[in-house]
């Protein structure tokens, strides 16, 4: 079993991670000029974004009472699939610029732009997880082949989601012996498994680890800079609700849409 207080401190370089991006001071939204916003605004939007774009959709139906934002959250792939056969949708958010890259391919979608990025930690439940080893002596986060053995089990995203692409970029960069054991459907999918006890340790974004709380336990790992995923958004260009479409997407990118981002682990570009 892994000794706690290594665990503890190594979990630390997480928090260092999370808060690399820069902050702001402004917490406004902003505005619309365009007058009131109404209607349905439907957001097609990466699993990790739950929180936080709920959080500013929340934001922008207070500032217009008549709008309703709808959201559909779930591996980027999976949505990108979707509006390729024609899912109608007003934005589109993706957790790498792979995903955004086909729908705009296809003409799906006006010039995305980056408004973050995130990278993997390691979670694991609060109970000492069995296979998990933590090196004595090790300055700064360790590597992934000095944490994980062949005996663990392992949740990680399926490889066509961004987070199993980047999953499976550190595994390979840190010559792990561990294996996957469990491919998810989306981050959170992989997030649950870990909160419920039916992994031994997953790999997910640093703002999901934030999100979990103590629920789960994180550790920051070396080869997690060599996956660092960018995430664009952009307005599909057949919104129902182009106006609305443009106001969440300019929020996202305001000083308030990037201190919320900050705020829920992710670091801001």
């Amino acid at each position: 079993m892994p000794n706690r207080s290594l665990l503890a401190a190594a979990a630390a370089v997480v928090l260092g991670v999370s808060a690399c991006g820069g902050s702001a001071a402004d917490t406004t939204a902003p505005s619309s000029d365009g007058g009131d916003l109404d209607g349905t605004l439907t957001v097609f939007a990466a699993a990790s974004l739950t929180d936080v774009f709920t959080a500013l959709g929340d934001q922008l139906e207070e500032q217009h009472p008549q709008l309703d934002v709808r959201f559909s959250f779930a591996g980027s792939s999976a949505l990108a699939t979707q509006l390729g056969q024609g899912a109608p949708a007003d934005v589109f958010a993706a957790a790498d610029e792979a995903q955004m890259a086909r729908v705009q391919d296809a003409g799906l979608v006006e010039e995305p732009a980056v408004f973050a990025e995130n990278r993997l930690v390691l979670v694991v439940p609060p109970a000492d997880p069995a296979g998990l080893r933590l090196p004595k002596g090790v300055a700064g986060a360790p590597s992934l082949a000095d944490v994980l053995t062949s005996d663990v089990t392992l949740a990680v995203c399926a490889e066509e989601v961004p987070c199993g692409a980047a999953a499976a970029a550190v595994l390979a960069a840190a010559g792990s012996p561990a294996t996957p054991d469990t491919y998810e459907e989306d981050v959170r999918a992989v997030l649950t498994k870990v909160e419920l006890g039916e992994v031994d340790a997953g790999l997910v974004y640093v703002s999901d680890a934030a999100a979990a709380g103590d629920q789960v336990v994180a550790l920051g790992f070396r080869e997690a800079e060599q996956a660092v995923n960018r995430y664009p958004v952009a307005v599909l260009t057949d919104a129902p609700n182009p106006d609305a479409a443009r106001a969440f997407s300019e929020l996202v990118r305001s000083p308030a849409g990037q201190r919320a981002l900050h705020d829920a682990g992710f670091p801001t570009s």
